[in-house]
């Protein structure tokens, strides 16, 4: 069964960083995507950063150059280094690996920026 766990979120003020992490198990191969997505009240849920299997990037708009995606597959884990981060980073963030057409999420974890 496959199963992913966030941590390494929290609470931060603007300009501070945070870095989350993804652990998975259960059987995840190497062709697949990583991606991060967050979801803050009252709104839709947003991808925030992707990685290939080959290690092609893509950021949302309003995150590129501040945050990346990183992975060690040594460590089955998967990183989301978030900096510079500002109150409307404010959500619950998700790890996602879609793999053959399936979707594994986590459970969330939420970050919180504010003074």
């Amino acid at each position: 069964q496959v199963q992913l766990m966030e941590s390494g979120g929290g609470l931060v003020q603007p300009g501070g960083s945070l870095r989350l992490s993804c652990a998975h198990s259960g059987g995840i191969g190497s062709i697949n995507t990583k991606a991060w997505y967050r979801q803050a009240p009252g709104e839709q849920l947003e991808l925030v950063a992707a990685m290939t299997d080959n290690g092609l990037t893509n950021y949302a708009d309003s995150v590129k150059g501040r945050f990346a995606i990183s992975r060690d597959n040594t460590k089955n884990t998967f990183y989301l280094q978030m900096n510079n981060l500002k109150p409307e980073d404010t959500a619950v963030y998700y790890c996602k690996i879609k793999e053959y057409g399936y979707n594994y999420w986590g459970q969330g974890t939420q970050v919180t920026v504010s003074s």
